[in-house]
This record gives C-alpha cells, sequence and structure tokens, in this order.
C-alpha cells in the first residue's frame, strides 16, 4: 500500500567510500581529515560536472543522485581517473583511494535525503569493488552496455548484507 505525502523515485545511485579512512585516521586524523576533504572535493566536483546531486556526506563516505545511468557510471569513472592522476603526483602515504558502487533503484524522498533498497545495494556494490574500482548492478549495467565505451567483468550474483535477494554485480574495467 503506497503511503500519502511519501514521494517515490526512480534514480541512480552513487556511493563512494574513502578507502582505508579509520586505519588512517588512528595514526594521522588531521593528515587524513585533509586527504578526505581533498577527496570531497574531487567527487563532489565530479558529480556536479555529471549533472549528479550530492544526497549526503557520512564520515568518509559520499552519497549521490543521477537523473541518468550513463552519468552516474561516467561520473564515477571519471572520479576514479581523476584520483589516479593526483596520486601519481604524491608520495604514496599522501595518497587516497575511493570504492565506488552505482545502482538502479526505487528510493523514497524524505526531507533531503533518498532511502531504500537502492541506495543499501549501492553501498554494497562499494564494497564488492576493488581498491580504486567501481562495482556496478545487474540494472546499471543493462542501461550502459554498448553505451559507454567501458569493458565489464561479470562478478556474477553475489549474497550482499541486508538484502533479501542476491545482486547482479560487475566490475568495471578501467
Amino acid at each position: 500500500m503506497a503511503e500519502v505525502g511519501v514521494t517515490r523515485k526512480l534514480t541512480a545511485i552513487l556511493y563512494a567510500d574513502f578507502l582505508g579512512y579509520s586505519r588512517r585516521t588512528s595514526e594521522d586524523d588531521m593528515g587524513t581529515h585533509q586527504m578526505l576533504s581533498k577527496g570531497f572535493d574531487l567527487v563532489s566536483d565530479e558529480i556536479a560536472e555529471k549533472g549528479g546531486r550530492i544526497v549526503h556526506y557520512a564520515d568518509d563516505s559520499v552519497l549521490a543522485e543521477f537523473g541518468s545511468v550513463v552519468a552516474a557510471v561516467e561520473s564515477a569513472v571519471s572520479i576514479q581517473r581523476h584520483i589516479e592522476q593526483v596520486n601519481a603526483d604524491v608520495p604514496d602515504d599522501m595518497s587516497f583511494q575511493f570504492c565506488i558502487g552505482v545502482s538502479l533503484g526505487e528510493v523514497i524522498v524524505d526531507r533531503y535525503g533518498i532511502y531504500g533498497d537502492g541506495v543499501k545495494v549501492a553501498e554494497r556494490l562499494e564494497g564488492l569493488a576493488k581498491p580504486g574500482g567501481i562495482c556496478i548492478s545487474g540494472s546499471v549495467h543493462e542501461q550502459v552496455e554498448g553505451k559507454l565505451d567501458l569493458a565489464f567483468e561479470d562478478m556474477g550474483s553475489q549474497e550482499v548484507k541486508n538484502i533479501a535477494t542476491p545482486v547482479r554485480a560487475y566490475s568495471v574495467t578501467l
């Protein structure tokens, strides 16, 4: 049954997480915060450039939404490539990486946030991504295959935490 006053919409969801944040914070909280801030600036610029909107920052993660699945994946690729360029010019102890998950799903819009399985799937896909990598859902793959000059590795159906049905996952080959 649909709830009165609840807005739902279909959206492409990007979830990015700063790799190794907790460990690095315990070693150098100020330096880690500066790296995270630099990373967030880069991520938010790339998301805005592709027409996305940051929905939420949480600790070391970014949640964004896009009206276009292609734009969401292009943004993820652009983020990873840009970070790779930045890291080429800095010492290893000053480099940073994000893992990114992208899903397509119906979300609930409430206040200034988005909620629902699509958000959780993007978060779980991020957890499946390799360091500096991107993992997308099967529904995202269906929308972008043949539209982007990218290769994808089929990871099969994945059992992920707190999602009732397995999620088909693909790794984007950069």
